[in-house]
């Protein structure tokens, strides 16, 4: 069970048990703990942070202080209040952070609703313009606006079922800037216009997290001593935890696993790993996660 709290001007160093997310002029403290009454010893921290600031001359904005807990399905959402000098934090189920909405049970749903409503209403204005417009232009306003909504953070959302609303609304601008019909299939019209599919476009992006992080990972070959297989796969951590695996961290591992042998022998040249991923997602365009995992079985 994760809690976190969303507070304003904290002091930067509290306990180190804690983890404190500083960003501009506004700082998340993440309170980790698998119960209650632990973290109700925890929720102190509320009193040492106005002890910081009544010291330091600086006043906490209450009104600017929510608290949300993260849970699964399998744990018990507890109606848990924050209350300091008689005020009652507010407690939420979603929240902005970094141009992301976070919901307490990282389903993404609420943030991908918000990229479907964005994509929607510039996809009406592409419509408009499409009859005056020559094709490339079109791909010049794909890029310069939809490719940037749909591909931020899309390694945290763009695997989760919900996802998939955000895949037909890249369907319909692929048919709005080829000009054909609604029910005709897109396939193609991906790999002529070099734009990849969400999946696609996802694991792209989820593969050069794996490989601008090298230090986050390590090899089995790293791991085992004795004489194992596929000594080019990374390590999985053990976890059963579903919301964990759907991570990016988890994902990142399944998917360079997956990739052909070549690929992987060029993860220390990230240059040369880049552009042979680019043009091997390009090349199968994947319209799916299970056409991506059983490409190399059909």
């Amino acid at each position: 069970m994760l809690f976190l709290l969303y507070i304003n001007d904290l002091p930067h160093s509290i306990n180190k048990n804690n983890k404190i997310i500083l960003f501009a002029d506004d700082t998340s403290l993440i309170i980790s703990n698998p119960d209650l009454i632990n973290f109700r010893d925890d929720d102190k921290i509320l009193q040492y942070i106005h002890e910081w600031f009544d010291a330091n001359l600086i006043s906490l904005k209450w009104e600017k202080t929510h608290f949300m807990q993260f849970t699964t399905k399998n744990i018990f959402f507890s109606n848990f209040n924050i209350i300091y000098k008689d005020k009652k934090s507010t407690t939420v189920d979603s929240i902005k952070f970094l141009g992301l909405t976070l919901d307490n049970s990282l389903s993404w749903k609420k943030h991908i609703d918000a990229i479907v409503s964005k994509l929607s209403a510039a996809t009406f204005a592409l419509s408009v313009v499409q009859v005056c417009l020559s094709l490339d232009p079109l791909k010049l306003i794909y890029y310069s606006y939809f490719h940037l909504v749909l591909t931020y953070g899309i390694i945290f959302w763009g695997n989760t079922h919900y996802s998939n609303a955000v895949f037909k609304m890249i369907k319909r601008i692929i048919r709005i800037i080829v000009g054909i019909r609604n029910r005709d299939s897109c396939r193609e019209y991906f790999k002529r216009l070099k734009i990849l599919p969400l999946q696609s476009q996802y694991l792209l992006s989820l593969l050069l997290f794996v490989a601008d992080n090298g230090d986050y990972f390590r090899l089995n070959s790293e791991i085992h001593s004795f004489n194992i297989k596929n000594t080019l796969n990374l390590h999985p951590p053990l976890s059963k935890l579903t919301v964990f695996q759907r991570g990016p961290y988890y994902s990142g591992i399944k998917a360079f696993n997956n990739l052909p042998s070549y690929m992987k022998n060029l993860l220390q040249a990230k240059k040369q790993f880049k552009q042979a991923l680019k043009e091997f997602l390009h090349f199968y365009s994947f319209y799916s996660l299970n056409e991506f995992y059983n490409y190399n079985r059909t």
